[in-house]
């Protein structure tokens, strides 16, 4: 019966497309090509809901159509097969996408998960919800380090789903935590969906990763934010874990030198052992190796101080004096010396492949285009702009000299010494903050949270450091992303040689997955460029445009239409198939509404993220079932779904009302 109502729903839907697309074609004066177009974009659609392959559903619609628009010249037709693919295949782009992906399997075959799981559910044993909380967590770390949605929500129901059901968790909340927290890799960086994205529209995949960090922790905070209110109102569905639950093991020679519980005060407790009488026979060498590992954090905070004031109170250079002055031509949306905006999407109603150049260019320099400028708005007013587009205080108006006049006089002495900066008022309160953080991890540090603190060292910040280095080499520019994903491939290689787990089994099936997966999204390319160029060689674009434009719609509304659109796509279809096919249509409006592409990214990613929760074609829900005992009925997780759903909406909402949650850190970054 459930197979059959499925059923029903997807030939309802198709029926829905087929059904629009004829009432169109009727009602309209005369049928042009455009028409014929957007025939072609419902055709497809239905053929991958009945099961047909995506990249190579495109590929033969794109076909057939073009050779129709060139009145059956098959010669033409293979020639524009050609230069697209071509376009694709020289698309640096997409080389960091099997790179991440042989990372993320990687780590995924190193075992990592059930340790990190142990430890984090350990760490947080005394909060509301915690199984639930340590799930979140685990996922969101994982799924950054992976990627791989079917893997995480695969593995944690197989890990923490008997774990949490065992404890008295209800299904719902249960299955709604793992599926949940095992979507966050679409969002989170580094994410192959921000990859293809910024490929499709020309962004900057470095500026999209930026972007998305903040979002990011914003959503897995409202998941975790949701799990204790629930864990606090309702205790039936998340009941707290008894004592035995909580209990850390201890090492033998740790149980000499305090109680069975571990309860007495660790940093006290092994000064004591150290003076004699009270080491109870425990060797010098081990009690100096806790002791150092204890001191650990207190190394990293006062190396992290010391490397942050040093940074912001180095003398500035002598080039960064001019930083105020923009270069001969450089217009009025000029960004403290960037002098262009993003570039805009190609030709022919922007659904060529975009440009090779754009994308995964490092985080610009000086002088060079940040992607941040504002766009151009009808009339050219700022009001219409969006939240989030308008020039960021503090931007100096670019002035332009006229032809040959003469540069102005420097008022400042070539020999005058650079002066030192002082540390901003930000500096000092995240220091006193991370000081209070450190007084209360120490004053509160008992043996049993030293364990804890040690299965922590072996799990999650082996995975925190590989992410942080890929990360933080992409986001600081000292990498381009193809660059940082090699070397978190080299570093997802050293964590499974420290964990003992690289064997011939692991690192073939690592590749043959990683070209299983890349030859997929390279193909969808392929196939997204030869639909996108008969769509424009149609002049679909065109007839969507005009559509568009004739209804008046207000910046919000294009915003609020364009999300519901990708959201209803989201349930029949995959977000590649959503990102590379739709996607081209809507880039070429934003400039007619003053949508930053940057700013649209992030909407998308965290839509398509409510997509993978939005029964009734959830994957994730499927991934799930799949690993679940067989009570757990598929309606028991799509209603355990229905609230991190609902979430999701909220952090949309969120993200849209203060855009800085995702402009912020690209415009630090890349506006300079």
């Amino acid at each position: 019966m459930k197979v059959r109502k499925e059923l029903w729903f997807g030939f309802t839907l198709m029926g829905l497309i087929v059904a629009a697309v004829l009432v169109m074609l009727v009602s309209v004066d005369r049928i042009e090509s455009g028409h014929i177009g957007l025939l072609m974009l419902s055709l497809v659609v239905v053929a991958i809901m009945l099961g047909f392959p995506t990249a190579f559903t495109l590929m033969g619609m794109g076909m057939i159509f073009t050779w129709l628009a060139y009145e059956r010249n098959t010669g033409l037709t293979l020639d524009l097969m050609v230069q697209a693919a071509f376009r694709v295949m020289s698309n640096d782009v997409l080389i960091s996408i099997p790179l991440f992906v042989f990372m993320g399997y990687l780590v995924e075959r190193a075992n990592l998960i059930e340790k990190l799981f142990r430890s984090v559910h350990l760490a947080l044993s005394r909060l509301p919800g915690a199984l639930a909380v340590a799930t979140l967590v685990t996922c969101a770390v994982f799924a950054t380090a992976t990627g791989i949605v079917g893997a995480v929500v695969t593995l944690m129901g197989l890990l923490a789903m008997p774990a949490m059901l065992k404890a008295g968790y209800s299904v719902r909340l249960t299955a709604g935590s793992i599926t949940a927290g095992g979507c966050l890799g679409i969002l989170i960086p580094p994410s192959v969906l921000l990859i293809v994205y910024g490929a499709t529209a020309g962004v900057s995949v470095v500026q999209l990763y930026a972007g998305a960090f903040f979002p990011g922790l914003m959503l897995a905070g409202l998941y975790v934010l949701y799990v204790i209110i629930v864990a606090k109102l309702k205790p039936s569905m998340a009941p707290p874990l008894s004592a035995e639950e909580r209990r850390v093991p201890l090492p033998p020679l740790t149980q000499r030198i305090t109680s069975p519980t571990g309860e007495r005060h660790a940093v006290s407790g092994l000064l004591a052992a150290l003076k004699g009488p009270a080491n109870a026979g425990v060797p010098a060498p081990y009690l100096l190796g806790q002791l150092a590992i204890v001191v650990v954090p207190l190394l990293l905070f006062a190396a992290l101080a010391s490397w942050s004031w040093r940074g912001f109170t180095a003398p500035l250079a002598a080039e960064e004096s001019f930083e105020g002055l923009v270069q001969m031509g450089g217009g009025p949306t000029a960004l403290r010396g960037s002098q262009s905006r993003l570039p805009e999407p190609p030709g022919a109603g922007g659904l060529a492949e975009p440009s090779t150049a754009g994308g995964l260019a490092e985080p610009p320099a000086e002088g060079a285009s940040s992607g941040l400028a504002e766009p151009p708005t009808a009339g050219g007013s700022a009001e219409t702009t969006a939240p989030g587009l308008a020039e960021p205080p503090g931007a100096a108006p670019s002035v332009t000299e006229p032809p040959g006049a003469a540069p102005a006089a420097d008022t400042g002495s070539d020999n005058e010494a650079p002066q030192a900066r002082e540390a901003p008022r930000g500096f000092w309160i995240a220091l006193a903050i991370g000081a209070l953080l450190l007084a209360v991890f120490y004053g509160l540090l008992s043996f049993a949270r030293l364990e804890v603190f040690k299965m922590l060292l072996t799990s999650f910040f082996p995975l925190v450091i590989l992410i942080l280095a890929v990360l933080g080499s992409i986001v600081l520019g000292l990498a381009t992303p193809t660059e940082a994903a090699a070397v978190g491939a080299l570093g997802g290689f050293l964590l499974a040689i420290g964990y003992r787990a690289l064997t011939t089994q692991v690192v073939k099936e690592s590749v043959f997955l990683t070209a299983k997966t890349s030859a997929m999204v390279c193909w969808l390319f392929v196939g997204s460029a030869i639909f996108s160029a008969a769509f424009a060689l149609l002049g679909g674009q065109e007839l969507v445009e005009r559509w568009v434009l004739s209804l008046n719609l207000s910046q919000v509304q294009f915003l609020l239409l364009s999300q519901v659109i990708i959201f209803v796509l989201g349930w029949p279809l995959e977000w590649t198939e959503i990102i590379v096919i739709f996607m081209p249509i809507f880039i070429p409006l934003l400039d007619n509404f003053g949508v930053n592409p940057l700013f649209f990214g992030l909407l998308v990613a965290l839509n398509l993220q409510t997509a993978f929760l939005s029964p009734p074609v959830a994957m994730s829900a499927f991934y799930l079932k799949g690993v679940s005992p067989p009570h757990v009925t598929l309606n028991q997780i799509f209603l355990g779904m229905l609230p991190f759903m609902g979430i999701q909406i909220v952090a949309i909402f969120l993200l849209y009302m203060f855009p800085a949650i995702g402009l912020w850190l690209p415009e630090v970054l890349y506006s300079r």
